[in-house]
């Protein structure tokens, strides 16, 4: 007989300066602890920013916890940090199924495949058009602290936030994107959805600070955007303002993707984790290459 199912926890350990770790205080852990305070509810996803956590329960809700300077965590800033997680009352009448959050923005997607997004605004990278001044003039609101919708016209599938851009995949598998895709004052921002030309048939998406990654259905793994850091690993530490293939992974069978601030991951059938990185020891024309290491696991057991 199968022993009985634990329920799941949820585990922090870092830096807590801004409550990020949502233990009711903030200071830093050198070792993972329980959050407490999501014992009694089904957590199914957690995800981690710089300063911001949050967590998906099977039930749809969400919930926040970090740094609130900028509305990131879904409502308007009594204090500057809040260390115990509380539901996104906005979104309690809607089933989230997967969120992002980037650098001060935060980004949902429901079970009907519809957007949502707050923090941050500066840049245009919730979707939400620029406000008319009195004097004719369009200005975009600094900081959205009550979700929204955004991406009206797409049913997504996921939602991606980069440093000051987002990015979502659609359920027809198209990638569409906004904000301001490269570092500040590099290109013009947009508020606007945008579809990225070039991929096709994409089955999931991952954005770092800076750049982009999609993986399409038959196995193919296509980056573009900053490159300062050879994070698009293809063979050079020059950007890319359009998809291109990453050949050094081409004869691997991908199963997964990740993006960090300036690095890369991928996850192959076997179990290897390839990653994109820029080793200074290395001359400049050996750096943004794949290199595998095995993958690892543990799992938690209460002896």
């Amino acid at each position: 007989m199968a022993p009985p199912s634990r329920p799941a926890a949820v585990l922090a350990w870092g830096s807590g300066e801004d409550g990020q770790l949502g233990m009711g205080d903030c200071d830093e852990k050198d070792s993972a602890h329980c959050v407490a305070a999501l014992d009694p509810y089904a957590v199914s996803a957690v995800v981690a920013g710089s300063r911001n956590s949050l967590a998906i329960c099977e039930d749809g809700r969400l919930f926040t916890w970090g740094w609130n300077q900028r509305g990131t965590l879904g409502h308007p800033p009594e204090t500057k940090t809040e260390s115990s997680p509380a539901p996104v009352e906005a979104l309690a009448r809607v089933k989230i199924v997967q969120a992002a959050i980037g650098g001060w923005h935060c980004l949902a997607v429901d079970d009907k495949g519809r957007a949502y997004a707050w923090g941050g605004n500066e840049y245009g990278q919730c979707g939400e058009e620029p406000e008319r001044k009195e004097d004719g003039t369009r200005a975009l609101r600094r900081d959205i602290p009550i979700p929204q919708r955004c991406a009206l016209k797409l049913k997504v599938r996921q939602v991606a936030a980069g440093g000051t851009h987002s990015v979502v995949l659609t359920q027809e598998g198209h990638v569409w994107t906004w904000g301001q895709p490269w570092p500040p004052g590099d290109i013009k921002k947009i508020s606007t959805p945008v579809r990225v030309q070039g991929l096709e048939q994409v089955s999931m998406i991952a954005v770092g600070a800076f750049h982009n990654l999609a993986l399409s259905e038959d196995g193919i793994l296509w980056a573009w955007g900053n490159n300062e850091y050879g994070q698009l690993g293809i063979g050079d530490t020059q950007p890319r303002s359009q998809p291109i293939r990453v050949e050094g992974l081409s004869d691997l069978s991908l199963v997964d993707i990740a993006a960090g601030g300036w690095h890369s991951a991928a996850l192959t059938k076997e179990g290897e984790c390839g990653l994109a990185e820029n080793n200074d020891e290395k001359e400049a024309q050996d750096n943004s290459t794949w290199c595998c290491t095995a993958y690892w696991r543990r799992e938690w057991d209460e002896k």
